[in-house]
């Protein structure tokens, strides 16, 4: 194995704790009275309900409305993908059929509270997604015809030429296109359309070459691009003033679907919490209590690679807090709930275990007689294929909690129908985030810092990496 040299233990150990400071505590500052983020830390977390309360909401159809078991058991499942969509893991929701209401409560930080109506505007969304000729100057009425067409009005009462409408759609989701022109790229919504829009698509397209195309979502228009050429295969892009946060969430919502009847907002308050902050406190000071012992242990037995071990092992912590409050830009925030605290509790005793399986082996050749050098080469590489074993089968198992419990795709919704379970999904998130970083920190980063420790005269002594004798 190629050494390393003295440096890398303190480059990859100030790494380590620079991530522990800021996934802990985030980064702010202050415009005035204003604080502003830029990185988040662990108490921008979203709890679930089962830990800090949230929001309790009935919803149910408009009065001049009157909504079937079918349109109840639809409308509820679209809510439950939306709740999903959103990265809100731990629900409660339900369809009372009998009254026609669908009580819902999800968790949501106080801090979060001015947003709260809007999320709650989301989930009754009908999302009525419709391409329309020209740009028009409003969409104020959509009817649902009997034999399945779409007709839609304006203020004036004036019908508009439908395109498309969401049925036609079959799958969305957000992109990066690179411009031609220039180097620029823009986040743009890509469609694929399914039979029953493929043939009106390319009659409108090839009708309107150098027309526009008006593009809404309920009544707000969201672009109205030109259209350059006919488009026959059935593949379109939305392009607009997206961000990649507003790209997702309009292909999120699409892909939610319409609801098959609207809803509105009966009732919502704030809930109180089922277990409370002092539950969520006495856990992270036994987590505490429980890291300090683990340190303890692993210092006594294993020595210098113990040592190395506690400062990986504290990376793997800080990781998976990390990739639970949205710390990093590309990985959304989750709620974390109870079963998702266990993901990341069963994810630390892997990474435990990794370096436990490392430092006896490398205790194992330190014993043998084998020269420091040796033992590290010899140990790091015969405990590899121990822990990746390991690792990837519990890497398999969170992807099919995940793939299995989180949004519905075609495939799963075909085998198994539609499953949001949003707190087994938050347990296979956490853990296999957690095994990621046991990857991260117990095997890449731990090594490099033994191997760069090894480098100095003072860390020379077998006893230090577990010999019998000094």
């Amino acid at each position: 194995m190629k050494r390393v040299g003295k440096p890398v233990f303190f480059i990859v150990a100030i790494l380590i704790f620079a991530l522990t400071y800021t996934a802990f505590f985030g980064v702010y500052y202050y415009q005035g009275d204003l604080k502003k983020t830029v990185i988040r830390g662990a108490n921008d977390i979203r709890f679930g309900t089962d830990i800090n309360g949230g929001v309790n909401l009935t919803l149910g159809p408009k009065d001049d409305v009157k909504a079937t078991s079918a349109d109840m058991d639809k409308a509820k499942n679209i809510v439950e993908v939306r709740l999903v969509n959103n990265n809100i893991t731990d629900s409660d929701l339900y369809a009372d059929n009998a009254h026609e209401r669908i009580i819902l409560s999800f968790p949501w930080k106080n801090s979060e509270s001015t947003d709260v109506e809007e999320m709650i505007d989301e989930l009754a969304a009908s999302a009525e997604l419709l391409f329309l000729e020209g740009v028009p100057s409003s969409v104020a009425e959509i009817i649902h015809n009997e034999d399945g067409t779409t007709t839609v009005k304006d203020v004036e009462g004036k019908e508009l030429p439908v395109v498309l409408t969401g049925k036609d759609i079959d799958s969305a989701f957000s992109s990066i296109q690179q411009e031609s022109s220039t180097s620029a790229s823009a986040n743009v919504v890509s469609l694929e359309l399914k039979e029953s829009g493929k043939a009106k698509f390319a009659e409108a397209t090839g009708r309107l070459v150098n027309q526009q195309i008006s593009i809404w979502l309920d009544s707000k228009m969201l672009s109205a691009p030109s259209v350059n050429q006919q488009i026959s295969d059935g593949k379109a892009i939305i392009t607009g003033n997206f961000t990649a946060a507003t790209a997702k969430k309009l292909a999120d919502q699409i892909n939610g679907g319409a609801l098959p009847i609207p809803l509105e907002v009966k009732d919502y308050n704030i809930i109180s919490a089922s277990l409370g902050r002092g539950a969520l406190n006495a856990m992270v000071l036994a987590g505490l209590i429980a890291f300090i012992i683990v340190c303890i242990i692993m210092l006594f037995r294993f020595r210098l690679p113990g040592f190395v071990a506690c400062i990986a092992l504290l990376g793997q912590i800080a990781g998976s807090i990390a990739a639970v409050s949205g710390y990093f830009g590309f990985i959304p925030s989750f709620t974390l709930t109870l079963p998702g605290i266990a993901g990341i509790i069963m994810s630390i005793g892997m990474g435990v275990d990794a370096n436990i399986i490392t430092a006896e082996r490398i205790r194992e050749e330190i014993n043998m007689g084998k020269t420091i050098d040796g033992a590290l080469n010899s140990g790091n590489d015969h405990s590899l294929a121990s822990i990746i074993d390991g690792n990837v089968t519990v890497i398999i198992v969170s992807i099919i909690l995940m793939f299995i419990f989180g949004p519905p795709n075609k495939l799963i919704a075909a085998l198994l129908g539609p499953s949001t379970t949003g707190a087994i999904y938050s347990f296979g998130y956490t853990l296999l985030v957690g095994v990621i970083f046991n990857f991260i920190m117990g095997v890449w980063a731990s090594r490099a810092m033994i191997r760069g420790l090894s480098r100095f005269k003072l860390f020379r002594t077998k006893w230090l990496y577990g010999g019998a004798s000094k």
